[in-house]
Order: structure tokens, then C-alpha cells, then sequence
């Protein structure tokens, strides 16, 4: 079963004014991913997604010159030895850093689609796991900066549908971030669990004056309120309330998530599988968590590949969290790109899905239609 072609696709699409979101790190103007398909010399076809890096024309062209020259060939079910050789020869050695860790985790992801389309099971069996319910939080890019009442008529949907957790974007002012956390926990009281995410928008003294008011609404995260590497000032915000702090989907492999576990800083560890390397890397961070008795809650990417991934991985780990739903409106790498991902339970639960792999179906014509936007993705 070795690999025989190795193609990644950079997609685009436009978000329509009306559906725009603002948040910590500008306002959504198109929508990116890097779709890879992998193919077998027996024909399998397995799918993944890289995660844009707002580069996406970059990560899709180091996947089809420098890491298929590398990957071509080898056995498909060696996803340990296809990680090993790319870290090898790319990512261990001035090798493009964070975006070879982005073009790996689509090529690993696929391959993990083709070990269960090779053996007819679903990929949280292939892992270890059994499938069972897990907690979902309505995610993605939404719940933006807005007046609160509107805020709150945005949730509503979300509730009805069976949500029971919610991230809201701050990172705005601290004053109006607080107002609109206020109107959603007086709209849906106590028992609906809030998250917050600031996008690495807020400084040292957003943090100080917004962290103890978190704590008096019952927050339950607090998610990079700063860049990833600023280490010292996440150990000094740690001291302004008993809010935890979240990050982890701007880190990549272990090696990163070792230091920030080391810190004792972050208690909330969200690796994301399109970005941090692939399902086979972010399995090894699950288990170095676990031995600090840390939860993972993977950030969510672009298309529903990610998504059905995650889903599958909480059910194979001990100290799985939250499924990030993503409820950004018009998604077409959640709707369309992809046969239905994931879909939620009056009980606020989510189920792996149970065909082989991943268990999706992928519309090739869709990839066609949409070819890369160039430009950034937030203005």
C-alpha cells in the first residue's frame, strides 16, 4: 500500500458583508483551507485538511514540490516512519517551521483515511477509542463583537439546537467584552457554560481589568488573549483571576506543547490536527497531557475534515474536552466541500462518525470551483 500521488488544493471562498464576523484579529472577509488528497498504488483515496496559515497557495505548494518528493513511495500505513522522514528532512532542521508542521498534518490526516478505508473502520477505532457522546461548544468564527442583544439573538439558534456552550469573541475593549458576556449569561443563566476567546487581541492590562470579571461570570476559558510565544506575559495574566487560560492551536508538535505544559501556565490545551501535525502528532501531545492530568480541547479548522478528525480523537484519548463546533454562517468547506460532519443532540453531545476513515465523502467538483482568493483573509 505505498503512496503513489500526494495533491493539495488551496480553496477559497468569499464571505458575503451581511455574514461577516469581527473578532480579536480583524473581520473575516474570505474563507481559506488547503485541502490534500493522497492516493495508493491500489487506488485508495484518503483525505485531509492543512490549515491555511493565511498563506494557503505556500502550504499547498510545499506540499506538492518538497514534501511529496519526500513521501512518495513510502508505505502509506507507516504514518509514524511518513512523520519521522518529514521531520527529518524539513521541519527538524530550518525547514519551514510552522508551515511544515501545517503541510504535514493534511498529508498525516490523510493517511489515517486510508488506514481505515484499508481495513473498514472508522477512524476512532483505528485510534483506540470506541464511539461514544462528546461535548460540543458552538465555535468557529462567530458570536463576534456586536451590540448584545444581538449577540444574544445569535446564540439563541444555537441553544435551541442543543448547544450548552458557548465561545464569544472578546478582545474588543475589556468594558464591552464584559457587557456582552453579561447579556448572554442573563439571557441563558448558569447552566449554559461560557468560553471566551480573545484571539490574541487584548494586552497585558485588557487582561488585568476584563480576568476578574470572567471570574465573577463564570467564565470557563480564557483563550489566547495573547500571541503564542509570549510566554512571560501569560504566566503574569495567570495571577489576575482563577479564569484558566486556553491555547494550543497556535503551537505546533509536541515539542512546543512540552514547554507550555512545563510552565504550568496553561491548563486548557487546544492543538489543532490541521496545524500542530496531523492526528499522529497530536495523539503524542493527548498522551504527554494526560501525564499532567491536562484536557485536551483541539481547536477546530476550516472544513469539516478537521472536524470529523476531532470528533473521532476525543473519542480515543482519556482526557478529551470539548468538540469545537464550528457555527460560522455559510461555511461551504462545512456544508458542501463535505458530507455531513458532525451533527449535535438535543443533549449538547456529538458522535464520531462510523464509515471507514474518516467516514466523509469528499466533492472533488466543489475543490474545482474554487480556487485559492489571494490576499489576506481578515482586514
Amino acid at each position: 500500500m505505498k503512496i503513489r500521488s500526494v495533491e493539495a488544493f488551496p480553496v477559497s471562498f468569499p464571505v458575503p458583508e451581511g455574514a461577516r464576523v469581527s473578532l480579536g484579529i480583524g473581520t473575516a472577509i474570505k474563507r481559506d483551507a488547503v485541502i490534500v488528497k493522497v492516493t495508493t498504488e491500489d487506488g485508495i483515496v484518503g483525505w485531509g485538511e492543512s490549515h491555511h496559515g493565511r498563506a494557503h497557495g505556500a502550504i499547498a505548494h510545499l506540499i506538492n514540490t518538497s514534501l511529496r518528493t519526500l513521501i512518495t513511495g513510502l508505505d502509506a500505513a507507516d504514518v509514524v516512519g511518513v512523520w519521522a522522514r518529514i521531520y527529518k528532512f524539513q521541519l527538524g532542521s530550518h525547514g519551514m517551521g510552522a508551515g511544515t508542521a501545517m503541510a504535514m498534518s493534511g498529508i498525516d490526516m490523510a493517511l489515517w483515511d486510508i488506514r481505515g478505508k484499508a481495513v473498514g473502520w472508522p477512524l476512532y477505532r483505528l485510534l483506540g477509542g470506541t464511539s461514544k457522546a462528546i461535548p460540543a461548544y458552538a465555535g468557529g468564527i462567530a458570536l463576534g463583537y456586536q451590540e448584545p442583544s444581538k449577540l444574544v439573538d445569535e446564540a439563541r439558534p444555537m441553544i435551541d439546537a442543543g448547544y450548552r456552550a458557548l465561545k464569544l469573541r472578546v478582545g474588543d475593549t475589556p468594558g464591552r467584552d464584559i457587557a456582552r458576556i453579561e447579556a448572554v449569561r442573563k439571557a441563558f443563566g448558569d447552566e449554559i457554560a461560557l468560553l471566551t476567546d480573545a484571539n490574541t487581541g487584548y494586552t497585558i492590562a485588557d487582561a488585568r481589568a476584563a480576568m476578574p470579571a470572567m471570574q465573577r461570570l463564570g467564565v470557563g476559558w480564557l483563550e489566547e488573549p495573547f500571541p503564542a510565544h509570549d510566554h512571560r506575559t501569560y504566566a503574569e495574566a495567570k495571577a489576575f483571576s482563577t479564569t484558566p487560560l486556553a491555547a494550543g492551536e497556535n503551537h505546533y508538535t509536541r515539542f512546543e506543547f512540552h514547554r507550555v505544559i512545563e510552565d504550568r501556565v496553561l491548563t486548557i490545551l487546544q492543538p489543532d490536527l490541521s496545524k500542530a501535525g496531523g492526528v499522529t502528532e497530536v495523539m503524542r501531545i493527548a498522551a504527554m497531557a494526560s501525564a499532567w492530568k491536562l484536557p485536551i480541547h483541539p481547536h477546530s479548522s476550516m472544513t469539516g475534515l478537521n472536524q470529523a478528525a476531532s470528533i473521532h480523537l476525543l473519542c480515543a484519548i482519556d482526557n478529551g474536552g470539548y468538540f469545537e463546533a464550528d457555527l460560522s454562517r455559510g461555511n461551504h468547506f462545512r456544508d458542501t466541500l463535505v458530507s455531513t460532519p458532525w451533527q449535535i443532540g438535543q443533549d449538547g453531545y456529538v458522535r464520531p462518525l462510523e464509515g471507514p476513515g474518516l467516514g466523509l465523502e469528499v466533492d472533488e467538483e466543489f475543490i474545482r470551483r474554487h480556487p485559492a482568493i489571494e490576499g489576506p483573509g481578515y482586514v
